[in-house]
C-alpha cells in the first residue's frame, strides 16, 4: 500500500502535468480536444510514473500517443524543475477509456424504452379514486 507521501507526490505530479499539457507545442497532442489526467501512479522508488489520460473529442489515438512520447522528455524536465523530488520519474502515458465507456453505457440505458410496468398503473388508479 502506498504511503501518504506517495499519494501527495502523485497529486503533485497530476497537478503539474495538467498545467504543462496545454503548453506542449506538438500538434499531435493538441488536436483541439479536451485532455484530462484521470490518474497518476508512481512507483515507490520514483523511477516510473504511469499517467492515465482521458480525451474528450475525436482524436487519432496513435498520433496522440506518439506525440506524447516525443514530448515526454520536455514534460519530464519541466516536471523536475517544478517539483522538488530526488528523482524525476520517467513518464509512461496510457489512455483511460473508462469515462468514454461509462458515457456509452449511460446512453444505452437512456435509449431503453422501459415503461413503469403494473406498479405505475396501480398508483395511477389509486390517485384517480381520491
Amino acid at each position: 500500500m502506498p504511503s501518504n507521501k506517495l499519494y501527495r507526490t502523485n497529486d503533485d505530479i497530476q497537478f503539474a502535468l495538467s498545467r504543462l499539457l496545454p503548453l506542449v507545442k506538438d500538434p499531435r497532442v493538441n488536436q483541439g480536444s479536451l485532455v484530462s489526467i484521470t490518474r497518476v501512479d508512481t512507483t515507490g522508488d520514483l523511477r516510473y510514473c504511469h499517467v492515465w489520460l482521458s480525451v474528450l473529442g475525436e482524436i487519432n489515438e496513435k498520433d496522440f500517443m506518439k506525440g506524447l512520447k516525443s514530448a515526454s522528455p520536455w514534460l519530464r524536465r519541466e516536471l523536475g524543475s517544478r517539483l522538488a523530488l530526488r528523482y524525476t520519474p520517467e513518464l509512461i502515458f496510457e489512455l483511460d477509456k473508462s469515462i468514454e465507456h461509462g458515457a456509452y453505457i449511460n446512453k444505452m440505458i437512456s435509449d431503453l424504452n422501459i415503461s413503469g410496468g403494473e406498479s405505475d398503473k396501480a398508483d395511477g388508479a389509486e390517485s384517480e379514486e381520491q
